[in-house]
């Protein structure tokens, strides 16, 4: 039965991919039309949609044209070499249809499932250019330190050719190198490496100055089910000295038990106080009743 209605009214998988063939034939026209750009002025685009941005447009009104400069950029690069990790890599990738289709679902903060060999490493580049068009700082999150550092090195191309600086996060940086990494407009690094850097802003820092992140507003976790189900299994724990004992606890302490005291002594008093207006209100309540009682007991005698 269940086989029969999915043959009339088709799955959703299929409906979700139907609902974005529009969207993946205008990236497709803005596409064409951008190849007959110069460099500078493909290269121009990142500007316009900032501006454009500030002007009141939001993300969606630019994705086609925003996916179509990342998707050009990539067939310019095709025959260019970029070291990677050390090694020396050929750029020979163009997103496909399904690579577009991936892109707007991460996009959308959904799940994309795509195979090994289908080029989630391209697939997020879309995603990751549009969101930081905004200004805002945007992480790549994945399972450890060397693919963080291969992807920001591979597809740091196609985000420095359109104007964007691309970070990675690794274990071995300082506070600095973190701040500096955390400040370029797309980060890589794992998901235990923005975590520690999460904890130590919001529970070891001591002034804004010793902050290294800059905010969250977009981020692609790689390997999801892996990072959000099997990674968090593992409590993250971070704990360390005070780089100088300033005995706050015995120079406090005395204040916030003469505070609590006196708390305490108030809320008493209010509650004190409330009782005996409350009785009193009873006994006045009482007499007034008495009064009328005995008025209408003489009427009634006389």
């Amino acid at each position: 039965m269940i086989q029969l209605l999915k043959k009339l009214f088709g799955t959703k998988h299929a409906k979700d991919i139907k609902a974005l063939k529009p969207l993946i034939e205008e990236i497709n026209r803005f596409e064409l039309q951008f190849q007959s750009l110069s460099e500078e002025q493909l290269r121009a685009k990142t500007a316009e949609f900032k501006n454009r941005l500030a002007g009141g447009a939001s993300l969606d009104d630019i994705l086609c044209e925003a996916f179509a400069v990342v998707k050009n950029a990539c067939r310019r690069l095709v025959g260019t070499r970029r070291e990677v990790c050390g090694h020396e890599l050929l750029w020979d990738m163009v997103p496909f249809d399904s690579q577009l289709i991936g892109g707007i679902v991460l996009h959308k903060g959904k799940i994309a499932e795509m195979a090994t060999g289908e080029g989630k490493t391209l697939v997020a580049t879309m995603p990751l250019y549009l969101n930081a068009l905004s200004g805002n700082n945007v992480h790549l999150v994945t399972v450890n330190d060397y693919l963080a550092r291969r992807d920001s090195q591979w597809m740091g191309a196609v985000y420095e050719y359109l104007g964007l600086s691309v970070g990675c996060i690794q274990n071995t940086m300082d506070s600095e190198a973190r701040r500096q990494e955390y400040g370029k407009d797309i980060t890589y690094g794992t998901n235990s490496e923005f975590g520690f850097d999460y904890l130590r802003d919001n529970g070891m820092s001591y002034h804004p100055g010793a902050l290294v992140q800059r905010g969250y507003h977009y981020a692609i976790v790689d390997e999801v089910d892996s990072i959000l189900i099997d990674e968090a299994r593992t409590p993250l724990i971070i704990s360390g000295p005070v780089p100088v004992s300033s005995h706050q606890y015995f120079e406090l302490k005395p204040g916030v038990e003469a505070l609590v005291r006196r708390q305490k002594e108030l809320c008493n008093r209010m509650v004190q106080e409330a009782k005996e207006l409350l009785e009193k209100e009873i006994r006045r309540m009482r007499s007034t009743s008495f009064t009328r009682c005995i008025t209408v007991c003489l009427s009634t005698s006389s």
